[in-house]
């Protein structure tokens, strides 16, 4: 017996079976190619892992909460491209785990502040934000410039986010100690600072 429309409806079990089956169909099609994908979203062109230096500078950020004041997304407004700058793309957050989006803005938004102030100035800013933002309400972090960081501590990073398909290799994992030698928190963090939103920068 051929279904009608009209027997479809007046009938619950039916409608829900057919319901079901196109929501099914449906999402088949849209979720199955995405186990065939390596990535959903590319990195943008010329993007590479963090440095080992730059990548102890990231934790000591997330450590420290600057996240809690300081986004790093740039929405696609006239108004925030305008002061920030070019809008953030997903392909500069490839290797980021976690991501720094957000939208919180105690203090300025920082996806664009690399290469913006001199290495002196965010170490004046870390160490007293008033010397330079006599406004500022930013705590001080004078204990960044004197703690040596713990050079064995990146390599069990750097092997982590490896699993999570970043691309670092074994020799550059074996490196990363040597390239943290007499370094302080205050270096890592401030190298950190200085590479947001290069990337895109460097391609306009």
């Amino acid at each position: 017996m051929l279904l009608t429309h009209e027997k479809i409806e007046k009938s619950p079990w039916l409608l829900i079976i057919f319901v079901v089956l196109v929501i099914s169909i449906g999402g088949a099609v849209e979720i199955i190619p995405l186990f065939f994908q390596k990535s959903t979203t590319e990195p943008v062109a010329g993007l590479k892992p963090y440095s080992p230096l730059r990548l102890m500078g990231r934790d000591i950020y997330i450590r420290e909460g600057c996240y809690g004041c300081h986004s790093q997304m740039i929405r696609p407004f006239r108004a925030e491209t305008e002061r920030y700058g070019h809008y953030s793309v997903a392909g500069e957050s490839v290797y980021d785990h976690p991501f720094q989006w957000g939208s919180k803005r105690t203090g300025p938004d920082l996806a664009r502040v690399g290469g913006r102030y001199s290495d002196e100035w965010h170490r004046a800013h870390l160490d007293n934000p008033r010397n330079v933002v006599p406004e500022s309400n930013m705590p001080g972090y004078p204990w960044l410039a004197t703690t040596k960081l713990d050079a064995q501590e990146v390599m069990p990073r750097m092997r982590a986010l490896k699993r999570l398909n970043v691309p670092y290799t074994d020799e550059e994992i074996a490196a990363a100690p040597k390239d943290l030698e007499g370094k302080t928190e205050q270096d890592a963090l401030i190298a950190y600072l200085q590479g947001l939103g290069t990337q895109i920068k460097a391609r306009n």
